[in-house]
């Protein structure tokens, strides 16, 4: 009867669609149905014994809400916002009321919260199909649920039927018992018997004795019978009193049984009233068993005239009201059925149930709530009638659609073909100024007159600031096309600012005006962010200070506007005391090739993209920019950003290297298929005393490098035959060469940047090549390179032994047995680990590395692995918690893998040598 009882309450629970929760007189959530979980994205486990308020916006208000249902016995639409665990907010109207044990003590408050946002279900019509498939699992879950529940109440009942047995067995017992008691009873007997016999011989006179022994004989009889009497009188006095012990017991449970049923029913009841739409149970004959106020004021039938009537009765198609409980008890349960329930004005409902069942899992009745939809409906008939309407204005709509379909098409192929024709000029026109450029700087290195060195030197000029129009032309193309994209990289933001501003010191000697830093100390040293980015908004800023100033003084500020845990808000102003703005032309100033006065650029030169890019760039990070400006007077641009805080290392900013003689014996393969170019090339290469190789295409290199040794590979990524993707690819994959490869590129539009990446190429350089950061490149990679080669070597020489056992047998006292333990357990734990952490940095699993690096930590002090393992775990930790996918990741991921595979193979010897010794 209680399991029925628990049952009944939990399909009450379930039978609600709305969050339903009970909580105790210190506002401890005891138990909810699935709507709460799915409402606040909490699991079960979590919400049972949380705190009620801390799931509402405000919990103060939810906390008096609480107290007025202790007050007044129930509360009703009272207004609150649920918060999800995500953050979603929905409103809801909280409806609940008190349960009772026996003696009408309150022992807590069901609550319902009716979420209010149905009645807005117009505008969310398109995720209300969503929402009942999602709720059609939900309930398939709860149903398994079920069946968890009742083979967990069918396994109590067999525990109640081994302490049953257990009874019975103890009761024989006791039985065994008497039973011994009674047969030394007997052979007492018996020896009293031989004793009267003795005493008996030893008279002297035979008539006496005779006679005496007649009388003791009856006397003996007597008493053995007598004695059989106690004996029964003893096993009915036991029985008597084991009977009274069970009566005592059973009592005792039956008064407990009673009890919990009485709070069982009691609980029950306070579910049912606690739903604030019409809800019913019904037997499997249809018959209505229980119902709450709801139905009794939707129907005008009282509660008693209700219970025991036909459930059909009520609604306006009794038998299509009949299939919809068939149903429930078919299924188990049935969701959203439609009905329309006579109230005297023909609500319409939608039908929700579920079944419920006894002690056996028979199912004796179900659980029915309808839901008023009335609002719905009408909203739908309202949505139809709008449709309807503009189903009539379609066809006027038409022909305008189809002419602005046609404009579309149009304007997208116009801006197809406009990036299709930058790309393609951006590669044509920077080829032949890589070549001009770059021979420029050739010749100006050699012995000149001075009007050749002017010539050349304003040769040299013109190319730049042609490069410095296409630049402009080619990011404004990528901020059109919605191709720019940002990066979170690690960087140090006032070094960055320090070697940006420095480009500028010859320009502002040269004009004799100030140029001037102030940055906030307060700024974190390493920030996450798009570096890059940044400094291209701070060179056309300043670039443009600089420009437009012809004395005073340019400032470069930086401070911090806002701090938290996570991020940091920043605030860049660039502020000049040059010619300033017009107010007329403040408004536009953002806007593409707009300058602040016609004569603009005829005086200073320029295009007039440089700060419609900069406002493209700052905005795309979601940043805000402005301006203030006085003409005559100065200007000041100032942009605000957000950037991450990280405890990450960031590498140093690449200082450009001197070229030098001291750096020889290289040797690079130059791909590039441009004559012009593969000259430039080879007379840079031979300037730094590098020897040099050309290959005109991916084939030919890959032709060379089976027949000579190259230390690096510049590779062209545009070329017949095989272009510089498929070249690389083939050189990482099939060759199995991990040579340095750098990629140069004319085509900065559609140069693939991370495409570079996953082929496998270490760097990449633009075109024009600058030749001084060409050999920084070149440096770096082959110093890094050398650098790893060492590091391996001397890996190698330390390899002797990585582990110690000091502290392992420190810990076990050199017990031979528990060290032999020990080191099964490490051995058997951490090849599996070691795979799993290579999977997960494959599959990008950053939750998984963070997890399996977690628990190979431990382990290392315990086998006497370095210390500086450990450091690097934890730095595999904070990346993998970060998400960044960084190569120093797979580098360390690799050390770990290396130093834990060498443990177990030494510590297999050690198992060997303590298994020997003993």
């Amino acid at each position: 009867m209680k399991n029925q009882e628990n049952q009944y309450a939990r399909s009450l629970i379930e039978a609600s669609l709305d969050p339903l929760v009970t909580i105790n007189i210190d506002g401890k959530i005891m138990d909810m149905n699935q709507a709460t979980i799915n409402i606040t994205g909490l699991s079960r486990e979590e919400l049972t014994d949380s705190d009620f308020f801390d799931y509402f916006t405000e919990p103060q208000k939810a906390r008096e809400v609480y107290q007025e249902v202790f007050a007044n016995g129930s509360v009703a639409d009272s207004p609150l916002t649920l918060r999800h665990k995500k953050g979603k907010l929905t409103d809801v109207l909280f409806n609940g009321s008190i349960y009772k044990d026996e003696n009408q003590k309150v022992l807590g408050v069901v609550i319902v919260a009716r979420d209010i946002a149905e009645q807005k279900w117009a505008l969310d019509l398109k995720n209300a199909n969503k929402e009942l498939a999602f709720q059609n699992k939900e309930k398939e879950k709860r149903a398994a649920e079920l069946v968890i529940a009742n083979k967990e109440l069918a396994f109590q009942n067999e525990e109640k039927e081994k302490r049953a047995n257990e009874l019975t067995i103890a009761n024989k017992e006791l039985v065994f018992q008497n039973q011994e008691k009674e047969n030394r009873a007997s052979e007492l007997t018996i020896a009293n018997k031989e004793l009267v016999f003795q005493n008996k011989e030893k008279q002297n006179r035979a008539d006496e004795l005779l006679i005496a022994n007649k009388e003791l004989e009856f006397q003996t009889h007597e008493k053995r019978n007598r004695a059989n009497e106690l004996v029964i009188a003893g096993k009915e006095l036991n029985f008597q009193n084991q009977e009274k012990e069970k009566r005592v017991v059973e009592s005792k449970e039956l008064e407990a049984y009673n009890y919990s049923l009485k709070l069982a029913s009691q609980y029950s009841l306070s579910l049912i009233e606690a739903s604030r739409d019409p809800l019913f149970t019904i037997s499997l004959e249809g018959k209505i068993t229980d119902t709450n106020q709801a139905s009794v004021r939707v129907t005008d039938v009282s509660k008693e005239d209700l219970i025991g009537s036909d459930f059909i009765n009520y609604f306006t198609e009794p038998e299509l009201a009949k299939k919809g409980y068939e149903e429930v008890f078919a299924k188990g349960f049935v969701v959203d059925y439609p009905l329309v329930l006579i109230d005297g004005k023909l609500t319409s409902v939608l039908f929700n149930g579920s079944v419920y069942k006894d002690a056996d899992g028979n199912v004796i009745g179900a659980v029915v709530v309808a839901r008023d939809i009335t609002e719905q409906k009408k909203a739908e008939k309202e949505l139809i009638e709008a449709k309807a309407l503009a189903e009539n204005a379609t066809g006027i709509a038409e022909e305008a659609l189809i002419k602005a379909e046609n404009a579309t098409r149009v304007a997208v192929d116009s801006v197809k073909a406009k990036q299709q024709f930058l790309s393609n000029m951006s590669h044509e026109i920077r080829t032949p100024m890589n070549a001009i450029i770059g021979f420029t700087k050739v010749v100006l290195k050699t012995d000149l007159s001075a009007k050749q060195r002017e010539y050349l030197q304003a040769i040299k000029i013109s190319g730049d600031a042609l490069i410095v129009l296409i630049n402009d032309i080619l990011d404004l193309a990528k901020v059109d096309s919605g191709k720019m994209t940002f990066e979170k990289v690690p960087f140090k933001l006032e070094v960055s600012l320090s070697a940006m501003i420095h480009l500028f010191d010859i320009k502002c000697q040269e004009k004799n005006i100030l140029l001037i830093k102030e940055y906030d100390k307060n700024i974190p040293e390493v920030l996450l962010g798009d570096p890059v980015r940044l400094h291209q908004i701070i060179l056309n800023l300043v670039s443009n200070a600089v420009k437009f100033t012809s004395e005073g003084k340019v400032v470069v500020s930086v401070k911090l506007v806002e701090e938290n845990n996570d991020n940091v808000i920043i605030e860049f102003a660039v502020s000049d005391t040059g010619i300033g703005i017009l107010d007329s032309k403040l408004s536009t100033i953002f806007e593409n090739f707009q300058q602040a006065s016609s004569g603009t650029s005829r005086l200073y030169g320029g295009t007039g993209l440089g700060l419609a890019i900069v406002k493209q760039l700052v905005e795309g990070q979601n940043g805000t920019i402005k301006v203030q400006s006085i003409f005559n007077v100065g200007s000041v641009f100032s942009f605000q950003l957000s950037f991450q805080k990280t405890n990450l290392d960031a590498d140093l900013l690449v200082e450009i290297e001197e070229v030098t003689d001291e750096v020889q014996n290289i040797n690079v393969l130059v791909v590039e298929d441009i004559a012009l170019n593969q000259l430039l090339m080879r007379t840079l290469l031979d300037d730094f005393g590098f020897g040099c190789d050309i290959a005109s295409n991916g084939q030919i290199a890959i032709d060379k490098m089976s027949k000579s040794h190259y230390d690096i590979i510049l590779m062209d990524l545009q070329m017949p035959v095989m272009n510089g993707f498929e070249a690389t690819k083939y050189i990482r994959n099939t060759l199995k060469s991990n040579i340095p490869i750098i990629a140069l590129t004319a085509d900065v539009t559609t140069a693939d940047l991370s495409k570079c990446n996953a082929v496998g190429m270490n760097d990449y350089i633009a075109k024009p090549v600058n030749e001084r950061l060409l050999y920084s490149k070149i440096i770096k990679i082959l110093d890094k390179k050398n650098k790893e080669t060492n590091e391996k070597v001397v890996q190698r020489i330390n390899q002797a032994r990585c582990t110690d056992l000091n502290y392992l047998m420190q810990r076990t006292k050199s017990n031979p047995a528990l060290m032999s333990e020990m080191i099964l357990l490490y051995l058997n734990q951490t090849p599996p680990l070691v795979s799993t952490m290579k999977q997960s940095y494959i599959d990008k699993d950053w939750s998984m590395l963070y997890a399996t690096v977690h628990k190979l930590i431990p382990s290392f002090s315990i086998v006497g692995i370095h210390q500086d393992f450990e450091i690097i775990a934890k730095k595999v930790q904070e990346f993998a918690n970060q998400q960044l996918d960084e190569v120093t990741v797979l580098k360390m991921v690799t050390q770990l893998e290396t130093i834990c595979l060498q443990a177990c193979k030494e510590l297999e010897e050690e198992l060997i040598t303590i298994k020997n010794s003993k």
